[in-house]
Protein backbone atom coordinates (compact mmCIF):
# COMPACT_ATOMS: atom_id res chain seq x y z
CA UNK A 1 0.00 0.00 0.00
CA UNK A 2 1.09 3.43 -0.92
CA UNK A 3 1.55 5.94 1.73
CA UNK A 4 1.28 9.81 1.51
CA UNK A 5 1.78 12.71 4.19
CA UNK A 6 -0.28 15.23 5.52
CA UNK A 7 0.23 18.01 7.58
CA UNK A 8 -2.75 20.35 8.52
CA UNK A 9 -1.15 23.65 8.78
CA UNK A 10 -1.36 26.36 11.07
CA UNK A 11 -4.29 27.85 9.07
CA UNK A 12 -6.40 24.76 9.42
CA UNK A 13 -5.32 24.27 13.27
CA UNK A 14 -7.11 27.65 14.08
CA UNK A 15 -9.60 27.44 11.84
CA UNK A 16 -10.63 24.59 13.73
CA UNK A 17 -10.44 22.42 10.26
CA UNK A 18 -8.91 19.41 11.38
CA UNK A 19 -11.54 17.52 11.73
CA UNK A 20 -12.90 18.14 8.51
CA UNK A 21 -9.71 17.35 7.19
CA UNK A 22 -9.26 14.23 8.63
CA UNK A 23 -13.46 13.02 7.80
CA UNK A 24 -13.07 13.84 3.79
CA UNK A 25 -9.77 11.26 4.06
CA UNK A 26 -11.37 8.77 6.14
CA UNK A 27 -14.80 8.91 4.08
CA UNK A 28 -12.99 8.19 0.82
CA UNK A 29 -11.62 4.71 2.28
CA UNK A 30 -8.07 5.57 3.07
CA UNK A 31 -6.42 4.08 6.47
CA UNK A 32 -5.01 6.60 8.79
CA UNK A 33 -1.69 4.96 10.38
CA UNK A 34 0.04 7.80 12.13
CA UNK A 35 -1.19 10.99 13.78
CA UNK A 36 0.11 13.77 15.85
CA UNK A 37 0.37 17.25 16.97
CA UNK A 38 4.01 19.29 16.69
CA UNK A 39 6.01 22.26 16.55
CA UNK A 40 8.54 22.16 13.40
CA UNK A 41 11.60 24.14 13.91
CA UNK A 42 13.49 25.53 11.12
CA UNK A 43 15.60 22.81 10.98
CA UNK A 44 12.95 19.90 9.75
CA UNK A 45 10.93 22.70 7.56
CA UNK A 46 14.46 23.22 5.46
CA UNK A 47 14.76 19.23 4.82
CA UNK A 48 11.20 19.39 4.31
CA UNK A 49 10.69 22.42 1.71
CA UNK A 50 14.30 21.82 0.59
CA UNK A 51 13.30 22.74 -3.02
CA UNK A 52 11.85 26.25 -2.22
CA UNK A 53 14.52 27.46 0.02
CA UNK A 54 15.78 29.77 -2.45
CA UNK A 55 12.40 31.09 -3.52
CA UNK A 56 11.40 34.55 -2.51
CA UNK A 57 8.16 33.13 -0.73
CA UNK A 58 10.79 30.31 1.48
CA UNK A 59 10.78 32.81 4.28
CA UNK A 60 6.93 33.44 5.23
CA UNK A 61 6.47 30.25 4.00
CA UNK A 62 9.18 29.02 7.47
CA UNK A 63 7.53 32.01 9.55
CA UNK A 64 3.91 30.53 9.11
CA UNK A 65 4.82 27.38 9.51
CA UNK A 66 6.70 27.92 12.70
CA UNK A 67 3.42 30.27 13.95
CA UNK A 68 1.48 27.37 15.80
CA UNK A 69 1.32 23.63 15.75
CA UNK A 70 0.86 21.63 13.39
CA UNK A 71 -1.63 17.97 12.98
CA UNK A 72 0.86 15.63 10.99
CA UNK A 73 -0.86 12.58 9.73
CA UNK A 74 0.53 9.26 7.77
CA UNK A 75 -2.08 7.73 5.45
CA UNK A 76 -2.24 4.99 3.73
CA UNK A 77 -4.24 3.19 0.59
CA UNK A 78 -4.34 1.93 -3.15
CA UNK A 79 -2.63 5.21 -4.98
CA UNK A 80 -3.96 7.24 -2.41
CA UNK A 81 -1.23 10.07 -3.01
CA UNK A 82 -2.83 10.82 -6.53
CA UNK A 83 -6.60 9.98 -4.51
CA UNK A 84 -5.44 12.39 -1.72
CA UNK A 85 -4.05 14.87 -4.35
CA UNK A 86 -7.61 15.15 -5.72
CA UNK A 87 -9.39 15.51 -2.11
CA UNK A 88 -7.25 18.55 -1.38
CA UNK A 89 -7.02 20.43 -4.90
CA UNK A 90 -5.12 22.97 -6.46
CA UNK A 91 -1.79 24.71 -4.10
CA UNK A 92 -3.66 28.14 -4.76
CA UNK A 93 -6.62 27.91 -3.22
CA UNK A 94 -8.32 30.75 -5.59
CA UNK A 95 -7.97 27.74 -8.06
CA UNK A 96 -8.64 24.93 -6.50
CA UNK A 97 -12.11 23.26 -7.65
CA UNK A 98 -15.21 23.76 -5.39
CA UNK A 99 -15.44 20.25 -3.02
CA UNK A 100 -11.63 20.26 -2.62
CA UNK A 101 -10.61 21.39 0.92
CA UNK A 102 -8.48 24.09 -0.78
CA UNK A 103 -11.41 25.23 -2.68
CA UNK A 104 -14.19 24.82 0.10
CA UNK A 105 -12.08 26.57 3.14
CA UNK A 106 -8.92 28.30 1.97
CA UNK A 107 -8.50 31.92 -0.64
CA UNK A 108 -5.25 33.11 0.36
CA UNK A 109 -2.17 31.21 -1.60
CA UNK A 110 0.44 30.19 1.15
CA UNK A 111 -2.35 29.97 3.49
CA UNK A 112 -4.02 26.82 1.78
CA UNK A 113 -4.84 24.46 5.00
CA UNK A 114 -2.70 20.93 3.99
CA UNK A 115 0.64 20.09 2.21
CA UNK A 116 -0.04 16.96 0.61
CA UNK A 117 2.74 14.90 -0.60
CA UNK A 118 3.29 14.96 -4.11
CA UNK A 119 4.51 11.32 -5.28
CA UNK A 120 4.62 8.34 -4.50
CA UNK A 121 8.36 8.40 -3.33
CA UNK A 122 7.81 11.77 -1.75
CA UNK A 123 5.08 10.35 0.30
CA UNK A 124 7.35 7.30 1.67
CA UNK A 125 9.97 9.96 2.44
CA UNK A 126 7.89 12.12 4.08
CA UNK A 127 6.25 9.78 5.90
CA UNK A 128 9.83 8.48 7.14
CA UNK A 129 10.51 12.13 8.12
CA UNK A 130 7.92 13.26 10.23
CA UNK A 131 7.13 9.76 12.04
CA UNK A 132 9.31 6.98 13.21
CA UNK A 133 8.53 3.58 12.74
CA UNK A 134 7.20 3.23 15.76
CA UNK A 135 4.51 5.88 15.58
CA UNK A 136 3.10 4.27 12.56
CA UNK A 137 0.19 1.47 13.11
CA UNK A 138 -0.41 -1.40 11.28
CA UNK A 139 -4.23 -2.87 11.13
CA UNK A 140 -6.39 -4.60 9.35
CA UNK A 141 -9.27 -2.10 8.48
CA UNK A 142 -12.31 -4.01 8.09
CA UNK A 143 -14.20 -1.71 5.82
CA UNK A 144 -11.31 -2.38 3.27
CA UNK A 145 -13.76 -5.51 1.80
CA UNK A 146 -16.09 -3.02 0.71
CA UNK A 147 -13.50 -0.31 -0.62
CA UNK A 148 -11.31 -2.14 -2.77
CA UNK A 149 -11.11 -5.18 -5.02
CA UNK A 150 -9.02 -8.32 -3.77
CA UNK A 151 -5.96 -7.41 -5.54
CA UNK A 152 -5.97 -3.76 -4.14
CA UNK A 153 -5.90 -4.65 -0.62
CA UNK A 154 -2.06 -5.98 -0.19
Amino acid sequence: MEQTLIIAKPDALQRGLVGEIISRLERKGLKLIGLKMATLDSMLLQAHYSEHIEKPFYADLEDFMKSSPVVLMAWEGYECVSSVRLIVGATNPRSADAGTIRGDFAMGNGRNLVHASDSKQSGKEEVSRFFKASELFQYDKSEYDHVYPPHERS
